[in-house]
């Protein structure tokens, strides 16, 4: 199926030229799934924000809510079973929620742009990648299909393709993982949106074309100066791109931190978790660190925080009262600018 809704032209939304505030701006999102043993709740309370020409880096193992979020901003949340209950969602101070079908359309692709996971599956195997990059320029600018090609060929060389007006009659299965990949990325680029969405953009590849990915990535963004979320698990991929980190479990932001600081001195314990399970050059021949258990059912989420059963500081206050994202600060009580944590020991973790 193509990803391209083709029934109809959409005009552009307004600019919003005057408008100084976050690029987009989500406040105490809920979403729910009803299934038949019950409500998941996927999403509980999640608050972020995202300027223009900044990174934010979600992170979070499988399940932790990040992609789901995703998909309320982008309004691709199936419905139901999915339902968002409470919450709104801002871009350049509109909230998207009250906003009626039409006019999320006006934004999605032109305004808020996604790159999804498994770029083989995203793409229509029958059908060129050329002519699936040139149907953006056809349908939103009314573009001829010569013009469309000569579109898509430009966006290939953008995306660093080699050989693109040769290759751009290709099918998808005629490309690596990791050119596929820039195609996607290559389409979400097509009309120059303000916001990307990147779900998981190197998952399969191997290290070397991940990190090629992210550097494009990182010089598109620059030369567009758009804001860029990053949704992964992968603590090595973002170092180097991300401006600011917010940490997910089960369905909450547990942790918030410019990256820098986040890997200097984690404020929770599962942030320090998922650290110290990534491989390091100086810890050869050690066995490497696994958190214990796994991410709860969000039919039954543990009372209390969430990640209490797998917590090696958990004690009686945290399987009864979910902590709330407070302010983190130095030991002469300085709040760290940017920093927050959702755990009711995070000073024996930042100062321990």
């Amino acid at each position: 199926m193509s990803i391209i809704d083709k029934t109809a032209t959409v005009p552009a939304p307004r600019d919003g030229d005057d408008y100084n505030g976050p690029l987009l701006e989500v406040r105490d999102l809920h979403v729910e799934f009803h299934t038949r043993d019950g409500v998941a709740k996927a999403v509980n309370g999640v608050n972020y924000s995202v300027n223009a020409g900044e990174t934010l880096a979600v992170l979070g193992e499988s399940g932790s809510g990040k992609s789901v979020t995703a998909q309320a901003i982008m309004g691709i949340l199936d419905m139901p079973p999915g339902k968002i209950p409470q919450g709104e969602i801002f871009f350049r101070g509109e909230d998207m929620l009250k906003m009626s079908y039409e006019e999320r359309r006006r934004i999605r692709g032109r305004k808020i742009a996604m790159i999804f996971q498994d770029a083989l599956s995203s793409l229509n195997p029958v059908l060129t990648v050329g002519y699936q990059l040139g149907e953006m320029f056809r349908v939103h600018h009314g573009l001829s299909k010569k013009e469309a090609k000569l579109k898509a060929v430009e966006l290939m060389d953008k995306v660093k393709i080699p050989a693109a007006a040769a290759r751009v009659d290709d099918y998808p299965h005629q490309f690596s993982g990791g050119m596929r990949q820039r195609i996607m990325i290559a389409m979400a680029l097509a009309l120059e949106p303000d916001l990307i969405i990147a779900d998981e953009p190197t998952t399969a590849l191997d290290v070397t074309v991940q990190a090629q990915v992210m550097d494009l990535l990182a010089e598109l963004q620059q030369e567009y100066n758009m804001g860029l979320i990053l949704i992964t698990h992968d603590l090595g991929v973002v170092a180097d791109v991300a401006d600011k980190i917010a940490v997910m479990y089960a369905g909450r932001i547990v942790e918030t931190a410019p990256v820098h600081e986040l890997y200097k001195r984690p404020a929770h314990p599962y942030t320090r978790g998922l650290l110290d399970s990534i491989p390091r050059l100086d810890q050869k021949g050690q066995e490497l660190y696994a958190i214990k258990g796994l991410p709860p059912n969000l039919l039954r989420v543990p009372t209390g925080c969430a990640f209490n059963p797998r917590c090696p500081k958990a004690d009686d206050i945290c399987r009864t009262e979910i902590p709330a994202l407070a302010p983190v600060a130095e030991q002469d009580g300085t709040e760290l600018p940017g920093r927050g944590s959702a755990c009711h020991f995070w000073k024996e973790t930042i100062h321990g």
